[in-house]
């Protein structure tokens, strides 16, 4: 029997290493090389089963080449590795016709998998998708943390699929910016997007805003009305906050879903519903399930996809790369230019950003209008972050843990303060009906998942640390839509 062959092109010596010792042990015989040009003439002379190259080598781009073996090797299976980890390599490495996409560094036995599904799977060509024009001006989603290359893999490879999504997020964490890139790199994207918020709608006027009004449907009723599945037709419908949308809307909505084509209010005449749909949400829909506020076969509807985006106190290694990002985009708004020192970077890692994503954008802005020095220092961002949340901060007699302002923040306090500016954002809670779930799932899944990297992702370490039965972890996990990685090189 002959063994699969595996061709490598990377002009790291060490990952050339790294790939070809544990390959071989797997049972693969490998060619490795460090230029594309010896790649693409091993391809040329029908070498190799399975392709694994990087992006940047000293000859050739490894996206340019994927085209190219495509055309003479349809076949054969290409898996793209770049320490260039941003969310337009992985769409590009999606469209261009890779199997997929592993950002370094990277978990071997995740690669192991990877090849194993790649030789084990029927061949089938797969042509490329045409790529999204200006693909290199500014970048939706900004971030190089582990959960942030995830999220650029699944979108990545949802662009060449129409499948409905579910994006839950704390507010702030950027939901639309991945329904607007799931759309921009997606099969629909030269039809329109059309954001809905059903926080915002009275609920008297939803059916009326979805599917659109009659003349002379209700009072007031005077011309038709498009509602916003007309006006997505061909592209898609972002659904942003779909926890906050009332039972009857729910019904109708799932019965859209259903059908396939929905009749407009006071309408008899059915419309067909050519959409895809993106739905997000703050709120545990599963928690509202339970409590008979969400309707669970909507809910199975929509979260075909589901994707989690992780509050920036989980990825504060994204900070850095965020703040200088805002304050570019202040500088080309027409603001002063500003800089960071060490200092200050270390000071927005430690903060706990309730507002994610959001609250640093604002801060970034505020300081590049009224800070007056060019380099914004530590103390300039402790005395801002400061300011910031002295309103919702409670006296300092009962806030200062004991152990002085140089210890650790006492878990209680973080929770406490973590409530209160959720209640602030929310107006002292009007509406909300699920933050008990809320708070524990807030803190079981940072517990769960640091405990899980503490094991090196190894579930009986896990939970015997917790003290919970193993089985009540792994539906912990996936409930909480846990990564499991283990070992990282």
């Amino acid at each position: 029997m002959t063994l699969p062959t595996i061709l490598i092109a990377d002009d790291d010596r060490s990952i050339r290493t790294v790939l070809t010792q544990a390959l071989g042990r797997a049972g693969y015989q490998v060619r490795a090389s460090s230029n594309a040009a010896t790649l693409w003439r091993w391809v040329e002379e029908g070498e190799g089963d399975l392709v694994i190259t990087d992006v940047v080598m000293p000859d050739e781009n490894g996206l340019d080449l994927i085209p190219r073996i495509k055309r003479v090797r349809p076949d054969l299976r290409i898996i793209v590795m770049s320490a260039q980890s941003t969310l337009m390599t992985a769409v590009k490495a999606a469209q261009r016709g890779a199997f997929e996409y592993l950002p370094k560094p990277f978990d071997l036995t995740e690669l192991l998998a990877v090849v194993g599904r790649a030789l084990s799977q029927p061949s089938e060509p797969t042509a490329s998708a045409s790529e999204p024009k200006d693909s290199e001006e500014r970048l939706p989603l900004i971030g190089r943390s582990v959960a942030m290359q995830e999220i650029y893999r699944t979108i990545a490879r949802l662009t060449t699929a129409d499948l409905t999504v579910m994006i839950n997020g704390e507010s702030g964490t950027g939901k639309e910016l991945v329904a607007r890139a799931l759309h921009d790199y997606g099969k629909r994207r030269s039809g329109p997007f059309v954001p809905i918020n059903m926080a915002a709608i009275p609920r008297e006027l939803i059916e009326s805003e979805l599917f659109g009004h009659e003349r002379g449907a209700f009072t007031g009723a005077t011309n038709r009305s498009q509602g916003r599945f007309e006006q997505a037709n061909g592209g898609t419908l972002f659904l942003d906050e779909i926890g906050d949308m009332p039972p009857e809307a729910q019904t109708r909505l799932l019965r859209v879903l259903q059908e396939g084509e929905f009749t407009s209010v006071g309408g008899r005449q059915p419309i067909k519903a050519n959409v895809r749909i993106i739905a997000a949400t703050h709120r545990d829909l599963r928690a509202a399930i339970r409590q008979g506020q969400f309707r669970e076969d909507l809910f199975y509807r929509l979260n075909v996809v589901p994707i989690r985006l992780p509050p920036l106190r989980e990825r504060a290694e994204d900070v850095p790369l965020l703040a200088r990002h805002f304050l570019d985009r202040a500088r080309d708004d027409g603001l002063p230019s500003k800089m960071l020192d060490s200092g200050a970077i270390d000071r927005l890692k430690q903060h706990s950003w309730p507002g994610n994503v959001r609250e640093l954008e604002n801060v970034m802005r505020r300081l590049a209008a009224l800070c007056p020095d060019e380099t914004i220092t530590a103390e300039t961002i402790g005395a801002e972050l400061t300011e910031t949340l002295a309103p919702m901060s409670a006296p300092a007699s009962a806030a200062a843990p004991q152990g002085g302002p140089s210890g650790p923040e006492p878990l209680t306090f973080a929770v406490e303060r973590h409530i209160k500016a959720f209640l602030a954002a929310h107006n002292d809670g009007a509406g909300v009906t699920d933050l008990y779930d809320q708070i524990i799932a807030e803190v079981e899944r940072p517990l769960i998942r640091m405990t899980l990297s503490a094991t090196r992702g190894n579930q009986i370490k896990a939970a015997a640390m917790l003290g919970l039965n193993r089985n009540t972890l792994r539906k912990k996990i996936r409930d909480l839509e846990i990564p499991v990685v283990r070992g990282l090189m």
